[in-house]
Order: C-alpha cells, then structure tokens, then sequence
C-alpha cells in the first residue's frame, strides 16, 4: 500500500556536500514514526520518478543546493517544464511537469527542501558550512514532521535560514 507522504532524498554520498539530501533521509528514518512516510533515494531525478507521485497526499523533496546564500530555504514547487535537452539533471518542478502531463492533473502539494552546500569533489567529506547548514535544517525537519499536515508546510514555505 502507498504511504501518503514521500520523502524524496537525493545526491551521492561519495561526493561530499551532496550527501545532504541522502544524510536528511537517515535524519528522518531515526527520528521519527513512518508509519504515513516513506523514503526514497537516487542519486538524481529521472522521469520515472514522475511515477513514485502516485497516489500521495505530500511530497518532500531534499537536495543540496549551490544556489543558496543561505543554510537552507523551504519552498513549495510549481510543475515547470525542463527545457535543457537532456535528463541528467531533473529539477523536481519538472518531475511535477512530467507527472501532470502524464496523468492530465495537478500533482499532490510538493515541497523543496534545499540546503546549501559548497564542495562535490569526489571522496570529499562535508564541509563545515554544510554541516552547520544540516544542523539547523534539522529543526525545520522536525517542525515538519511533528506535524504531518500540509497547512503546517505551507506556513513554513519561503523560509531561508
């Protein structure tokens, strides 16, 4: 049976800050019941991951971001086409476009949670700024998943710490 919420979790842990996204996944796996949650990891987005949206109620996605000055911003996502001509790097607006073509209806409420990173290089560990980014993630995690609602996560949307 398909679980409401889906966590979506994803980088490579071999690559330094971009095991953000994965270390947010074993984050939640410890702290909390998930009984309504499931987990998921990939290194990257891919079009079939338009499909694991399926009959959900909310889903988060947790990524390492180089784009943010801050140690981490909370948005929810609107479905957007991919307009690069390849899918090695998917955002996740354009797995919401790909399950809204697909299923001709919106997608359930989606959630990005980007947490800044600043080093990739293979065999790097975390950096000190993305460990300090993860540490103060993890409280808006657990404000999150105290409260499984999608009003709760909305209240928390456009949140740059």
């Amino acid at each position: 049976m398909t679980k409401p919420i889906l966590v979506f979790g994803y980088g490579n842990a071999s690559r330094g800050d971009d095991a953000l996204g994965v270390l947010a996944l074993e984050y939640i796996q410890t702290h909390f019941t998930l009984d309504a949650v499931e987990l998921l990891t990939d290194f990257q987005l891919h079009i079939e991951h338009a499909l694991d949206l399926e009959q959900r109620e909310m889903v988060l996605f947790i990524d390492a971001s180089v784009k943010s000055d801050c140690a981490f911003a909370f948005t929810q996502l609107t479905p957007q086409r991919d307009l690069s001509h390849t899918t090695h790097a998917m955002s996740p607006s354009a797995v919401l476009d790909i399950y809204q073509r697909l299923q001709n209806k919106a997608p359930p409420p989606c959630f990005l949670l980007a947490i800044g990173a600043e080093c990739f290089g293979l065999g790097e560990s975390l950096s000190d700024n993305a460990k300090r980014n993860f540490a103060n993630a993890t409280k808006l995690i657990d404000q999150l998943f105290n409260t499984l609602t999608l009003e709760c996560w909305q209240m928390q949307c456009s949140q740059s710490f």
